[in-house]
Protein backbone atom coordinates (compact mmCIF):
# COMPACT_ATOMS: atom_id res chain seq x y z
CA UNK A 1 0.00 0.00 0.00
CA UNK A 2 1.34 3.42 -0.51
CA UNK A 3 3.12 5.71 1.81
CA UNK A 4 3.48 5.15 5.75
CA UNK A 5 3.72 7.56 8.20
CA UNK A 6 3.80 7.37 12.54
CA UNK A 7 1.39 8.89 14.27
CA UNK A 8 4.27 11.63 15.36
CA UNK A 9 4.75 12.17 11.77
CA UNK A 10 0.90 12.47 11.20
CA UNK A 11 0.74 14.88 14.34
CA UNK A 12 3.56 17.24 13.07
CA UNK A 13 3.24 17.41 9.47
CA UNK A 14 -0.93 16.98 8.89
CA UNK A 15 -0.90 19.26 5.35
CA UNK A 16 2.04 16.87 4.02
CA UNK A 17 0.85 13.46 4.99
CA UNK A 18 -2.79 14.65 3.15
CA UNK A 19 -1.02 15.48 0.00
CA UNK A 20 0.37 12.19 0.10
CA UNK A 21 -2.78 10.86 0.10
CA UNK A 22 -3.74 12.84 -3.07
CA UNK A 23 -1.52 9.97 -4.79
CA UNK A 24 -3.04 7.23 -3.04
CA UNK A 25 -3.33 5.62 0.76
CA UNK A 26 -1.22 6.52 3.60
CA UNK A 27 -1.10 4.10 6.16
CA UNK A 28 -0.52 5.83 10.15
CA UNK A 29 1.11 3.55 11.90
CA UNK A 30 0.93 3.49 15.82
CA UNK A 31 3.59 1.91 17.54
CA UNK A 32 4.97 0.27 14.45
CA UNK A 33 1.72 -1.40 13.58
CA UNK A 34 -0.69 -0.27 10.93
CA UNK A 35 -3.89 2.05 12.60
CA UNK A 36 -5.10 4.18 10.16
CA UNK A 37 -5.82 4.72 6.63
CA UNK A 38 -6.22 8.18 5.04
CA UNK A 39 -7.27 8.47 1.49
CA UNK A 40 -9.23 10.80 -0.77
CA UNK A 41 -12.78 10.67 -0.07
CA UNK A 42 -13.37 10.02 -3.92
CA UNK A 43 -11.71 6.60 -3.61
CA UNK A 44 -13.32 5.73 -0.16
CA UNK A 45 -16.70 6.35 -1.83
CA UNK A 46 -15.69 3.97 -4.45
CA UNK A 47 -14.89 1.17 -1.92
CA UNK A 48 -17.97 1.66 -0.10
CA UNK A 49 -20.03 2.42 -2.85
CA UNK A 50 -22.95 -0.43 -3.37
CA UNK A 51 -21.36 -3.28 -6.37
CA UNK A 52 -23.82 -3.13 -9.38
CA UNK A 53 -25.42 -6.58 -10.30
CA UNK A 54 -24.47 -8.46 -13.20
CA UNK A 55 -27.94 -7.66 -14.86
CA UNK A 56 -27.27 -4.00 -14.04
CA UNK A 57 -24.27 -3.49 -15.58
CA UNK A 58 -25.15 -5.37 -18.95
CA UNK A 59 -28.52 -3.03 -19.00
CA UNK A 60 -25.82 -0.15 -19.08
CA UNK A 61 -25.03 1.22 -22.21
CA UNK A 62 -22.21 -0.71 -24.19
CA UNK A 63 -23.35 -3.58 -21.99
CA UNK A 64 -24.22 -5.79 -24.79
CA UNK A 65 -20.75 -6.09 -25.89
CA UNK A 66 -19.74 -7.51 -22.88
CA UNK A 67 -17.95 -10.64 -23.59
CA UNK A 68 -18.73 -13.06 -20.76
CA UNK A 69 -16.78 -15.80 -21.22
CA UNK A 70 -14.10 -13.44 -21.54
CA UNK A 71 -14.41 -11.21 -18.91
CA UNK A 72 -15.80 -13.40 -15.91
CA UNK A 73 -12.93 -15.92 -14.82
CA UNK A 74 -14.26 -19.33 -14.60
CA UNK A 75 -15.50 -20.63 -11.18
CA UNK A 76 -13.52 -23.46 -9.80
CA UNK A 77 -14.48 -26.52 -7.34
CA UNK A 78 -10.96 -26.75 -5.15
CA UNK A 79 -10.20 -29.44 -4.16
CA UNK A 80 -11.56 -31.20 -6.98
CA UNK A 81 -14.35 -34.12 -6.10
CA UNK A 82 -14.56 -37.49 -7.40
CA UNK A 83 -17.34 -37.54 -9.79
CA UNK A 84 -20.16 -40.45 -8.98
CA UNK A 85 -21.03 -42.17 -12.44
CA UNK A 86 -23.43 -44.91 -11.27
Amino acid sequence: MGKHFTSREFNQNVSGVKRAADDGPVVITDRGKPAYVLMRHEEFAKLTSPKKTLAEMLAMPGGDDIDLESEIPPRRIWPPRPLDLD
